[in-house]
């Protein structure tokens, strides 16, 4: 079976390369003439674990080729994705579908008679149908089908994602589109990942409230986090105890800094506009994505809070990434806190593993350190704001000896109490009581502490 891409920004690539692994004649097209030449060379544009390796096996193989040639892709294909960026539109919110809509227009005149197209890119509801006209117009009297299916992929975990998903969703109208899909998504039969078949309407629909469901808990428990610190609670215990219980469930009642990358903050968004649009207001979601916004500028007076005056002080920042095991920076907190420190006045020094190169156009006045430690020279505060592996285990005694002062902010809960200790650090974490690992400065910075022996 014949497929085709059409996007090769991160959810085309990640699939594109996985059907592939799959066994399936794959083409991904792009219309960046350098990503795609790259891509032809074996070089991966974006960061994600274990790709680069399935990428090389693929094309190895010869079942997994890149171009810039859509006719020509897409001229013998038995299905076609569609997996092309929709951003937030300017204004209300909404999906731009723009990019959507002219790749329905270039698919019209090559596709071949039978052919399914499938929206894998997130949309709004009724545009599987909007497509479909789309195409019906331009080449009327093509016979062609018309599938939701849209993608679920964490970054940072993409291809066990795909590989091992929670569902698979496919929203269809005919039974030759549920067909070819079911074949598609044939060998995770043998991993018992369920298939939902459902309506067109009811595929494009369940990602957003999939994903708002899941920026809804992430903003609850960073308002536990907030309840916590003021009555001397702490939030990782809370969390725990709820989410043992099977109808809240463990993921996503992780307190930190708010949510961000390139699906909750534009579909929260999108998923608002979509309820204003249909006089459904999702007020629960309009409240989330205020409290978030809101949130990252909080942290942000928060690390400004500990210091006497911003104007003299180094500020280290460890990771920029939205979430670790990925360089994509896309309304990462980092780009909301940094600049408020940077604005304040202090001298920001930032390191990420790989996000710096992502990030670096994006903050002006930040300094860039290569590791860990050379960030924290002469920092006044050390803050953790991208939970990387390679933070968990720094040395926290070393951390602080080539620090001026003497403040660990922790804005993902990595360490434990046991962690700091006589490592000389005044610790302060979210939804968690303050620790000292030694006698508090004359700076008067205990408050409400534990003290670590």
């Amino acid at each position: 079976m014949k497929l085709v891409m059409v996007g090769s920004g991160y959810v085309g690539l990640v699939s594109g390369i996985c059907f592939a692994d799959f066994g399936f004649d794959v083409s991904c097209v792009d219309v960046d003439e350098v990503k795609i030449a790259r891509l032809a060379r074996g070089e991966l544009p974006i960061y994600e674990p274990g790709l680069d390796q399935l990428l090389s096996e693929n094309m190895a193989a010869g079942r997994l080729r890149f171009t810039t040639d859509l006719a020509q892709a897409a001229r013998n294909a038995d299905a076609v994705f569609i997996a092309v960026g929709t951003p937030s539109r300017r204004g209300d919110g909404e999906a731009d579908l723009t990019y959507v809509f002219a790749a329905a227009r270039q698919l019209a005149r090559v596709l071949k008679p039978g052919a399914v197209v499938v929206i894998k890119s997130t949309v709004v509801v009724g545009t599987c149908r909007k497509v479909k006209a789309i195409i019906a117009r331009e080449n009327p009297g093509l016979d062609f089908s018309i599938a939701s299916n849209p993608e679920f992929l964490r970054e940072g975990s993409a291809i066990e994602d795909f590989m091992r998903p929670d569902r698979v969703v496919i929203g269809v109208e005919d039974a030759r589109a549920e067909k070819l899909l079911r074949r598609a998504y044939r060998p995770l039969y043998l991993r018992d990942s369920p298939i939902v078949v459902t309506s067109l309407e009811n595929a494009e629909l369940i990602k957003y409230a999939a994903n708002a469901f899941l920026a809804l808990k992430v903003t609850f428990i960073n308002e536990v986090a907030d309840l916590c610190e003021e009555v001397d609670g702490d939030v990782q215990e809370v969390a725990r105890a709820i989410g043992l219980d099977g109808r809240i469930g463990p993921k996503f009642l992780h307190a930190g800094p708010g949510f961000g990358g390139s699906c909750f903050p534009k579909d929260t968004r999108a998923f608002a506009a979509i309820g204003q649009t249909n006089r459904a207001p999702q007020r629960l979601i309009e409240t989330v994505i205020a409290i978030n916004e809101a949130r990252k500028q909080r942290m942000a007076d928060r690390i400004l809070a500990e210091l006497s005056d911003p104007r003299d002080a180094k500020i280290a920042v460890l990771g920029v990434a939205f979430k670790p095991n990925t360089d994509d920076v896309r309304e990462a907190p980092s780009l909301d806190i940094i600049p408020r420190l940077v604005a304040a006045g202090a001298r920001v020094t930032a390191h990420d593993p790989e996000a710096w190169t992502h990030a670096q156009p994006l903050l002006d006045n930040v300094s860039w350190a290569a590791d860990p430690y050379e960030a924290a020279a002469g920092a006044d505060i050390v803050v953790v704001l991208t939970e990387w592996n390679a933070y968990r285990g720094l040395d926290l005694k070393r951390l602080a000896r080539h620090m001026r002062g003497r403040v660990l902010i922790d804005l993902r809960n990595i360490y434990r109490a046991e962690d700091l200790s006589d490592s000389g650090l005044s610790y302060v974490s979210i939804g968690r009581p303050r620790i000292i690992s030694a006698p508090p400065s004359s700076s008067g910075l205990a408050r409400k502490d534990a003290l670590v022996s």
